[in-house]
């Protein structure tokens, strides 16, 4: 069972609870929260991206990573990475395939390990890069910006249970 914990208080109280039972103050729900993915990336001019893209965190899949994409034509597609190994790339096998010339056809692996998620880059061209540092393997953490060619995806990961 999971409990929620008041931010006033810290009661614990039941995991269905609006309100805390001790302070009567109002309980921060995680389906309540959002994450906010700004459209304009700092490190490249983004014309028409004008709206940034608001992801509810209760509509996230729970016990996986998910990859979003931040912005472009596949702008907040998500990716949820429920197999032990996910391929990215142009090849029409890969797992999350993302067309572009930018992106080599077997571009990158991302593995669910015991200790949690691992980019490899497989060969590709252009390189992996994750927070704007190229990696040849290199684990994900919650937040981290994973980009592929053109395509910049954020990786997310609910530890809520």
């Amino acid at each position: 069972m999971s409990y929620v914990y008041c931010n006033q208080c810290g009661h614990r109280n039941p995991p269905d609870s609006n309100f805390c039972s001790s302070c009567g103050s109002p309980l921060d729900l995680l389906d309540d929260r959002t994450i906010t993915l700004a459209a304009v990336d700092p490190l490249q001019d983004a014309p028409g991206t004008d709206d940034d893209l608001v992801i509810p965190v209760g509509e996230l899949a729970k016990g996986y990573g998910v990859l979003i994409v931040r912005s472009g034509e596949q702008s907040g597609a998500r990716f949820t990475l429920d197999s032990d190994l996910t391929r990215l790339g142009r090849h029409p096998d890969s797992e999350i395939s993302l067309d572009d010339i930018t992106v080599s056809r077997r571009h990158a692996e991302v593995q669910r390990t015991a200790d949690g998620y691992v980019v490899a880059d497989s060969g590709s061209l252009n390189g992996t890069y994750v927070n704007q540092e190229r990696v040849e393997r290199a684990s994900l953490h919650h937040g981290d910006e994973l980009q592929i060619g053109k395509f910049r995806l954020v990786f997310f990961e609910r530890t809520d249970g």
